[in-house]
């Protein structure tokens, strides 16, 4: 299997290509540059495997929610290479492969990303037996001080909602809350991760269908 992955939802712009389980990355944070670093990031990539687009299986990209230019890149990019050569797309939330990024240390994670306007994108998510993180609630955009908390689990928080809103957030989880990590940011290779998953399970869809997750109407960047 051959997956192309794009996340650019954040301040972290980043490219992943799996090819038969081995996964190479390109990652930088570079807010506002999206545009720029994107294409060459996959190109790098491709050369670097000796592949073309064409030779593809998919295309997964990071759906948001996060920053609208962000979340209007990797879709339009996503579907330009799809079009172009005829491939299936695979949306990804970028709170859970947020989530997915501490899969391996933890079982319950709590994504929060700085939705500015005194707002976060936020989701809970549980690891299932293979090893995936998967949504407890549905996935919202709410006030740091007012926002689904769980009932079980030993928790950690992962992104940058967690740093700009730590008091709030961290006073109403209590002794749920195990640590946190408020730097972390989704990456593409979590993007692969879930995509694979998704992939195997049919869920690929045509490039028409493709749609950004925003959360709200009001946007901001």
């Amino acid at each position: 299997m051959k997956i192309l992955a794009i996340e650019t939802a954040t301040e972290a712009c980043s490219a992943a290509l799996d090819i038969n389980d081995q996964c190479k990355l390109r990652f930088e944070i570079a807010p506002r540059r999206h545009t720029e670093l994107i294409l060459p990031m996959i190109d790098d990539l491709l050369r670097e495997a000796d592949i073309e687009v064409k030779d593809l299986d998919a295309i997964a990209f990071g759906q948001g929610p996060g920053a609208f230019t962000g979340v209007r890149v990797a879709i339009g990019v996503a579907q330009g290479l799809a079009f172009a050569h005829d491939l299936p797309l695979i949306p990804v939330s970028t709170l859970a492969a947020l989530a997915q990024h501490f899969a391996n240390e933890h079982n319950y994670v709590a994504s929060a990303i700085d939705a500015r306007m005194q707002e976060i994108y936020w989701g809970l998510y549980k690891k299932d037996d293979s090893g995936l993180m998967l949504p407890l609630i549905k996935e919202e955009v709410c006030s740091p001080t007012d926002f689904s908390i769980p009932c079980e689990g030993d928790w950690f928080g992962a992104g940058t909602g967690w740093e700009t809103y730590s008091e709030e957030l961290q006073s109403r989880f209590n002794r749920k809350l195990a640590a946190i990590n408020g730097d972390a940011l989704p990456s593409a290779s979590d993007i692969i991760t879930l995509a694979k998953a998704a992939y195997s399970e049919g869920k690929a869809i045509s490039a028409e269908a493709a749609s950004p997750v925003y959360l709200r109407n009001k946007i901001v960047n």
